[in-house]
């Protein structure tokens, strides 16, 4: 059977089997319908991949053993270059290349995103490319504030994509975001404390 819209890229005729079995394929039969998945970056989705810092890269070898690997940056290191086109700069790392060794003969690929702050998540199929010696693409691709070594990059094609529920999504602050919040925090009980001093002085001033 092959591709009529985006959501078959996730459900496969194997996976609609499991759904008919277990009582949810005319739920999402019904999804499919009335809100079909995107296969093209919104606004929306383009200002969530611009703000996270953390996202999980899988890939798969040519004999299907899949791989994920954690990518992290500055916010913004994930960068969108078209409607349908993601990419960012492959660092120097442990030199084990298994998400090349898997590119290589596999360019399906899957990108993960998770805001457990906002507790949402985001998961978008696609097939990626490396792009070897192209260091104009990689200065574009490299993030201001960011550590590691560019070496190459690595452009991910999107194929479709879909919003999680917040079900089962634990709440996490950003370290950043905690300190900020703190120093807010003590600026304003600051405030407060120099206006009750203040206060209190003018008071036992009055009372003499």
């Amino acid at each position: 059977m092959g591709i009529r819209r985006p959501s078959d890229i996730a459900f496969s005729p194997a996976v609609k089997a499991q759904q008919s079995a277990r009582g949810s394929r005319e739920l999402y039969a019904r999804v499919e319908e009335k809100r079909p998945w995107n296969d093209t970056i919104t606004e929306d989705l383009a200002r969530f991949i611009g703000a996270q810092t953390s996202v999980f890269f899988g890939t798969a070898s040519a004999s299907g053993q899949p791989y994920i690997q954690h990518r992290g940056g500055p916010a913004g290191f994930l960068k969108v270059l078209g409607e349908r086109e993601l990419g960012f700069a492959d660092l120097a790392g442990n030199k084990q290349y298994i998400t090349l060794g898997n590119l290589s003969e596999n360019p399906q690929a899957f990108l993960f995103l998770v805001d457990y702050a906002q507790r949402r998540r985001i998961k978008l199929w696609g097939r990626a490319r490396v792009i070897e010696d192209d260091p104009q693409l990689v200065a574009q691709l490299r993030t201001d504030g960011g550590e590691g070594r560019p070496e190459r990059a690595i452009l991910f094609d999107v194929a479709t994509w879909d919003v999680n529920c917040q079900q089962h999504i634990p709440q996490r602050f950003e370290a950043e975001d905690v300190a900020a919040a703190l120093a807010a925090r003590d600026e304003r009980i600051a405030r407060l404390e120099a206006r009750l001093a203040a206060f209190t002085g003018a008071h036992v001033m009055g009372g003499k």
